[in-house]
């Protein structure tokens, strides 16, 4: 019965070690502003704030992204040019240019494109955990004129080429 109660004591106390570990990545908040986007692009910005929840010093170290944005460009030198080296407890930066996406209006496949943009960081200023993340979104719709100058593009191709069978 002692053995059991140990047991039962030993494996709350791991558990409790567990949650805490990562419980302390949830104190930094990420907020973007308008974490999905459509327009006519090409440049799309990323506004958000980060307010640092926890009862520590956390240090913003970087940043990164994950997504299917193969034929986007991705610039996150805002974030080194308008975030703080550290926020202390109960710290916000306020609302902060984080990135920029720069859409093609014209890619191949879909118009849409998503990721998941991170800020890494920890305790001190040689640590890159993963301390907050946000899904963010860009659909790119054409501009009229883009499409009516694509569209009379193709119509003058395919009339060559008809002109070219046709001979």
């Amino acid at each position: 019965m002692k053995s059991l109660r140990f047991l039962l004591v030993l494996s709350l106390t791991i558990a409790g070690f567990l949650l805490t570990g990562s419980a302390a990545k949830a104190d930094t908040v990420l907020t973007l502003v308008s974490p999905y986007q459509s327009g006519s692009g090409p440049i799309f910005e990323f506004d958000g704030t980060l307010t640092n929840t926890g009862g520590a010093t956390v240090f913003l170290n970087g940043d990164t992204y994950f997504g299917d944005l193969p034929f986007v460009a991705f610039d996150d030198s805002p974030f080194y040019a308008n975030s703080p080296l550290s926020l202390d407890p109960g710290d916000t930066t306020g609302v902060i240019e984080l990135f920029t996406i720069t859409a093609p209006p014209y890619g191949p496949g879909s118009n849409f494109y998503a990721g998941t943009y991170e800020i890494l960081g920890g305790g001190d200023s040689q640590t890159f955990d993963v301390l907050a993340s946000e899904g963010f979104s860009v659909n790119v719709t054409p501009e009229p004129s883009g499409l009516v100058l694509l569209l009379s593009g193709m119509a003058g191709l395919a009339g060559t080429l008809r002109r070219r069978l046709i001979r």
